[in-house]
């Protein structure tokens, strides 16, 4: 076990996890303009981004790139600075780091030469969408971006049709349609999402719906801005110390109850074909009707 109480001991230096705005330079808080101001050297994703957000409150502390390209060969660098005394602030391009950014193994890095990090509260997109969805808040869970390629896509997703919690995910504007379908897909046309973009912005905007209805939105508008996508957890997951509501129906039976509370046939085929070691292609020909 590790514990970090107190700084006072150390001869090291501290590693501070700085957030920045997603979009509102107004959501800069005093500590993280104080924290910048103070450290040694800012870790930066993008030296150029930061730097506007640098000039906007007269930080002039100096910068080193950091980001996903390069961190084999920085982390070293800079956990070498940190035991050598010098006070380091990581930032991303918005919002808090580590959170689908570079952070995590920066962090670790410095737990493991016993080095302090600190973490200041901020901005985070997943959360600040989440509360004003309209979906259940509590409990969630934040998965970050799903897989790219459409068949890994579909495998995760349907690892995740058991879960009874809300799901945040971040998705960028030229794969959101596809996102959407495949959905729609594995969790059913009825299925809740919400969608958010430009949060803090101006143009700030919430789209809710059922799957089918946000994955029409994508397909037929010109789709902008980063999304935070989230997709209401699944109502009617059996919980496993309780009796298995399907069980004492055919596998075609079974398949046509989960479709009528909103699955998609093809995804009903697969889980209950899987649950039970049949046939999945067998199975599908039956519940379409097609003759052994």
């Amino acid at each position: 076990m590790q514990s970090q109480k107190s700084f006072a001991t150390h001869t090291t230096g501290t590693l501070y996890l700085v957030p920045t705005p997603i979009g509102n330079l107004g959501d800069m808080t005093v500590r993280s303009i104080e924290t910048l101001k103070a450290v040694a050297v800012i870790a930066a994703e993008d030296t150029r981004h930061t730097q506007q957000l640098l000039n906007q409150f007269e930080i002039t502390t100096k910068q080193i790139s950091f980001h996903e390209h390069n961190k084999e060969s920085r982390i070293p660098e800079l956990v070498a600075r940190l035991v050598a005394g010098e006070d380091i602030a990581q930032v991303s391009d918005a919002g808090m780091p580590s959170i689908s950014d570079p952070g995590h193994e920066l962090v670790k890095a410095a737990l493991e030469a016993d080095i302090p990090v600190v973490p200041i509260p901020g901005a985070s997109a997943g959360i600040t969408a989440l509360i004003a969805s309209g979906l259940v808040p509590q409990p969630f869970m934040f998965y970050g971006f799903l897989e790219r390629r459409p068949k890994d896509q579909i495998a995760e997703l349907q690892g995740l049709l058991t879960h009874t919690e809300t799901m945040i995910f971040y998705e960028s504007p030229h794969r959101l349609a596809k996102t959407l379908a495949n959905i729609s897909e594995v969790f059913g046309d009825a299925h809740p999402v919400v969608l958010a973009r430009e949060l803090t912005k101006r143009y700030e905007e919430f789209l809710r719906g059922s799957a089918q209805e946000l994955a029409d939105w994508a397909a037929n508008n010109e789709v902008r801005g980063e999304f935070v996508l989230m997709i209401g957890g699944n109502e009617h997951v059996v919980n496993p110390h309780e009796e298995d509501p399907l069980a004492d129906l055919t596998a075609l039976e079974a398949v046509a109850a989960l479709v009528a509370h909103g699955m998609k046939g093809t995804a009903a085929v697969k889980k209950i074909a899987k649950e039970r070691e049949l046939d999945r292609q067998k199975l599908y020909l039956e519940y379409q009707g097609v003759p052994k």
